[in-house]
């Protein structure tokens, strides 16, 4: 049996020395999650190389409000070392679950990936036990998925195009899927079916979101290698308008957008950056590239549905900051994970804020907290 196609292992609390802090000398690619009950979870992937076989994701929790994260309260790992689990996302879904979804794949880029789902039913327990994890999908889903006002839940994968600057290893047969694709689930989360897809120019590895437009419509944004790009459905997710770029700006990076409960549109992305990418130099790169212009990580907010965002709040403005997730809490506060320098300093940080705090442009509520480190890999020496 091919053995990308096979589960991977969920260590609970585990003790071996190749999943702790100190042996670990990678990581980035965080994603976040709050529970009704103020659990902070924060996830990411790790391992001794940077994105090669052997990757692992490491699942961090809180419990005092963000304070201190106690790390590898469960770690995924996949039993064939050339296989490397990457790119993972935390959910909690409309029955209040927590979903732990990654992707697996031979190598860096094996033409077919998969996106992996476990399900911890109660994420406010002592001991958390998780579900056997299962494939619902081709290709990849690093940010999270939406529950339409249909109660659909859409869920944005991806299969990298021969076009991003990765050639994919192995051929399966899959290129009618390498485009921003959504899948849907009309049953709760069961079953999943591939219902379209969007074809946006340049796109860099899609790293896709969808939002539901107030008129109905579902707004779909791509990471591109000119800023971001855009397609919209009317119907529903079935078919997508030519792809586009958009009015909003970006330095080929994963962003974060989503709605809030007051209506307006959350965006946290990179504003007022320094310095952009030369396309020839990233073509002339390896798989693991270096990027310019990740700086000045911003949450942003919209009044008019995503036209014009005249709030900003800066949250870092570092270089080498990137890969934002976010969630809105019940306490009423916004929490945003990401990561800086994954080679060197590997560090997974948290922000916490409000809407208020956006536009006013300045961090003024309580509890308001600007890069606090979640986690830090300190094993040495350095990876290239």
């Amino acid at each position: 049996m091919d053995s990308a196609l096979r589960p991977a292992h969920i260590f609970v609390e585990p003790s071996e020395q190749r999943f702790r802090d100190d042996y670990r000398r990678w990581q980035g690619i965080p994603s976040i999650e709050v529970t009704e009950k103020g659990r902070i979870f924060i996830n990411f992937y790790s391992g001794q190389g940077a994105e090669v076989g052997g990757n692992i994701m490491v699942l961090c929790v809180s419990d005092d409000h963000g304070q201190t994260f106690r790390s590898g309260v469960a770690v995924v790992e996949h039993p064939d070392p050339e296989c490397r689990i990457y790119d993972p996302n935390l959910w909690i879904d409309p029955f209040k679950r927590l979903w732990m979804t990654w992707t697996q794949a031979r190598g860096f880029n094996d033409g077919r990936m998969g996106v992996w789902v476990s399900i911890c039913e109660d994420p406010d327990a002592e001991t958390l036990s998780w579900t056997p994890p299962r494939r619902i999908a081709n290709g990849i889903m690093m940010n999270k998925p939406i529950v339409t006002s249909k109660q659909e839940w859409l869920f944005p994968c991806a299969i990298w195009c021969n076009t991003c600057g990765s050639t994919p290893s192995e051929d399966h047969g899959l290129q009618h899927e390498q485009f921003s694709n959504v899948y849907v689930s009309t049953d709760n989360g069961k079953t999943f079916q591939l219902r379209g897809h969007a074809d946006v120019p340049n796109r860099s590895f899609d790293e896709h979101m969808i939002v539901e437009k107030q008129d109905g419509a579902l707004w779909m944004l791509v990471r591109t290698f000119d800023g971001v790009g855009e397609s919209i459905s009317e119907n529903g997710g079935y078919t997508w308008s030519p792809g586009r770029k958009s009015h909003i700006d970006g330095p080929c990076s994963r962003f974060h957008i989503r709605r809030l409960k007051s209506g307006r549109l959350l965006m946290i992305n990179h504003y007022n950056f320094n310095e952009r990418i030369d396309l020839e130099d990233i073509f002339n790169q390896g798989d693991v590239k270096k990027w310019k212009g990740r700086s000045h990580l911003t949450a942003l907010l919209s009044e008019d549905d995503g036209k014009t965002w005249p709030y900003t709040l800066l949250l870092d403005e570092r270089n080498e900051v990137s890969y934002p997730d976010a969630v809105e809490a019940a306490d009423g506060y916004i929490y945003v994970t990401y990561d800086w320098e994954r080679v060197t300093q590997r560090e997974i940080l948290m922000a916490r804020f409000t809407e208020e705090d956006i536009i006013k442009g300045e961090c003024s509520s309580p509890n308001a907290v600007l890069k606090k480190v979640v986690n830090k890999a300190t094993g040495q020496p350095d990876v290239e």
